[in-house]
């Protein structure tokens, strides 16, 4: 039995169990204390870091298990900022980044450097070494932005880009200025380092998407994949620190290789927050609290006089680096607060540039004491701005980050979207992953539009069979559906038979998106199977008839053939739209494949959805030859095809050898087919009695040439306007 006075409870606490604890404790309470006060949770975790720490009451010991969780957090803020960024916006926006980056590194630099020198009277070296750690940022206030939903603006997307940059120059200047007073600065280290940098940015950005990609397709546990994840993480700072750069530079490449591989909606998604958000991320912030000395306010002048200058100079240049991108791209005055937030903590790369500086001996007094690089008054000087820095810049992110959510700037409308309904037929279990991550993604991420899932069972059941598997595949449904922090509304239902079920579920909750899976035993005579093909004659909503054969996000691209005259379907916009969502989600590049009057349309409607990335357009009329995508495809593709029912605009007598081709030349990739919404069958003219055959004639003969008026119609806004202008 153990004794209370067996324990150990001298100060700093020595015990991992109560260290663990009091650190948990610390975790869950200290953001909800401070945010009563409207501070910030993550000034909250860094206040509580001084209290504990040994400066404070001395309860922690920064000892090699803090630095250990704390190294890891940090990483793990860098990884999620390469992870959860826009890849669209961050390719369109890469001018405005580099533009970014020189202006926030250069500005402190100069002025760092010269306040530096001529009035803390420090050597050149020192004033460059200090100076360019002023130039640094690490991204403190990330998940404040991430938590708000906002961690894809532009703005955001910009100062992420930025601190790569910054960071870089930065540390090569660190190593040329260690090298330079060791005197092993020469053309060979530079070459070196050129060549151990272009190595690792190889390994990383060839080498590990084959290596995740093969990893994702063979393993499905959810366990296995996060390991996997942080391992590929963590071996790419490794790599980085190898190759001679800084190793937060590794866990943001990392990020950046890992973007396309998780899908925003996906449980990996959010095991990922969720793990970096309760435990990683708030580690380090209570690490940085315990370096925060605040004995440096009572030491004399000099330090004072330090920490003023080093705080006024990093805040202030920041702020004008900030204001002067604002202005040049002409972002908006919120965005400025944005970018000025997030590039004004500094932290990680900061600490790094001045221990190193505050390690390197370039002499001795008189007296023998060693003469550092940097002082220990800038030490203090730079922990003190880490304090400062760090609630400056949690103060503007909370507020500027709130704005952007309240002004819609990046935020769907929080109304739930009652004009569309997503219904997700559920049939065999092993489909059923699948089926909702497919489901999930063709919602934009943080939108309201309803999602069902649906198992219906037929009275032509014999047993009771298919009710426990039902049960079974709903609860499975629902449990995917909350690992990505999404519901689906649960529908069973009892009916004749299965497509009947489908059909009346679809009127009565008024679905406009159904998702079927390919049946099981699909072949060119027996493609589609009885209930699809009763559910494609008899509903006029948008279906998606989706065949997986690998994970969406092993997926690279989507190859979309379009039929003939599609734009003139009514939902037209519809598909298009899902699809740039699903592209987005899945991290996809789209390819269509289309007739050049569809291509023109295809455009048009491109340059409304501001948000759409770049898309791939290709001419293709020739459908008798579908076998040429079979060239076209490669292993990772995801082929969808915009299909059409029978006696309508867009139909093609070729989509009848569809399943021909599906089945024998096109079993290797996943496939999507898509049946776009489309009116109810039109009046058939020899159903119309007319009284005057004149009119009659003259009817009939417009709306057989009414193909050719496709321009006249795509350019119509209201289409009854159109028709009665055709039979007028």
């Amino acid at each position: 039995m153990v004794l209370l006075n067996d324990f150990n409870f001298e100060l700093p606490l020595r015990n991992p169990v109560i260290i663990f604890s009091l650190v948990l404790f610390i975790i869950l309470f200290a953001p909800i204390l401070f945010n009563k006060i409207k501070v910030p949770h993550i000034i909250g975790l860094i206040l509580a870091g001084v209290i504990v720490g040994p400066y404070g009451l001395n309860l922690l010991k920064r000892d090699s298990s803090i630095v250990l969780f704390g190294t890891v957090g940090l990483l793990y803020i860098m990884f999620l900022a390469g992870l959860e960024i826009d890849m669209t916006e961050f390719k369109k926006n890469r001018n405005k980044i580099i533009v970014f980056g020189l202006v926030t590194f250069l500005l402190p630099l100069t002025v760092g450097t010269l306040a530096s020198y001529y009035i803390l009277g420090f050597s050149f070296l020192s004033s460059v070494l200090l100076a360019s750690m002023f130039s640094t940022h690490t991204l403190i206030s990330y998940p404040i932005a991430s938590r708000y939903g906002v961690s894809r603006n532009r703005a955001v997307t910009l100062t992420i880009g930025g601190t790569m940059i910054t960071d870089i120059l930065a540390l090569l200047i660190l190593a040329a200025i260690a090298g330079m007073t060791k005197e092993e600065v020469s053309s060979s280290f530079w070459i070196t380092l050129a060549i151990s940098s272009l190595v690792f940015v190889a390994i990383v950005f060839f080498a590990f998407p084959f290596i995740i990609r093969w990893f994702f397709k063979r393993f499905d546990d959810s366990v296995s994949q996060y390991i996997f994840v942080l391992a590929i993480v963590f071996l790419s700072s490794f790599l980085a620190e190898a190759a001679g750069i800084e190793a937060i530079i590794g866990a943001f490449f990392s990020g950046l290789v890992l973007n396309r591989f998780v899908p925003h909606t996906s449980p990996l998604m959010n095991r990922i927050d969720f793990v970096g958000n309760a435990l990683f991320i708030p580690f380090f912030l209570i690490s940085v609290g315990m370096l925060v000395d605040v004995t440096v306010l009572v030491k004399g002048w000099g330090a004072l006089k330090v920490a003023g200058i080093i705080v006024a100079v990093a805040i202030t240049t920041k702020y004008l680096a900030a204001w002067i991108t604002q202005k040049i791209f002409r972002l908006l005055p919120l965005e400025g607060k944005m970018i000025f937030g997030l590039s004004s903590s500094h932290a990680a790369a900061t600490l790094a540039i001045i221990l190193v500086g505050y390690n390197i001996i370039i002499g001795e007094t008189a007296t023998g004491e060693p003469i550092r690089l940097l002082n220990e008054d800038v030490l203090n000087g730079t922990i003190l701005l880490i304090l400062v820095s760090c609630a400056i810049s949690s103060f503007v992110v909370e507020r500027a980050s709130r704005q952007l959510v309240l002004e819609g700037e990046n935020q769907v409308s929080i109304k739930p979207n009652v004009q569309q309904r997503i219904l997700i037929s559920l049939a065999y279990p092993e489909s059923v992953t699948e089926l909702i991550d497919f489901g999930l993604m063709l919602k934009p991420r943080k939108s309201y539009i309803p999602v069902y899932a649906l198992h219906v069972i037929s009275d032509e059941s014999s047993d009771g069979r298919a009710e426990a598997v039902g049960k079974k595949m709903m609860g499975k449904a629902i449990q995917q559906a909350a690992a990505t922090e999404n519901t689906i509304i649960p529908v069973s239902r009892y009916d004749a038979n299965i497509s009947n079920g489908i059909i009346y579920t679809i009127k009565e909750q008024a679905i406009t998106d159904l998702i079927i899976g390919l049946h099981q035993n699909a072949n060119q005579k027996n493609f589609f199977g009885i209930t699809t093909e009763r559910i494609i004659k008899r509903i006029y909503e948008t279906i998606f008839i989706y065949k997986s054969v690998q994970p969406f996000n092993t997926l690279k691209r989507m190859v979309v053939v379009v039929t003939p005259k599609a734009e003139l379907e009514p939902g037209f916009v519809h598909w298009f739209s899902k699809l740039n969502t699903l592209s987005k989600e899945a991290g996809l590049v789209l390819s269509f494949y289309a007739e050049a009057e569809t291509i023109a349309e295809l455009k048009d409607r491109q340059k409304v959805n501001n948000s759409t990335g770049p898309i791939a357009y290709h001419e293709f009329s020739n459908w008798d030859d579908f076998l040429f995508f079979s060239g076209v495809l490669k292993q990772n593709d995801l082929l969808s095809i915009i299909s059409s029912r029978k006696a309508h605009v867009s139909y093609n007598p070729s989509l009848e050898k569809l399943p021909y081709y599906l089945s024998n030349y096109f079993t290797s990739n996943s496939y999507i087919l898509i049946y776009p919404k489309q009116v109810e069958q039109g009046i058939k003219m020899e159903d119309v009695q007319f009284t005057d055959s004149t009119l009659a004639e003259t009817i009939t003969q417009k709306i057989q040439n009414l193909s050719s008026h496709g321009e006249l119609f795509r350019r119509k806004k209201n289409k009854q306007s159109f028709l009665f202008n055709v039979l007028i």
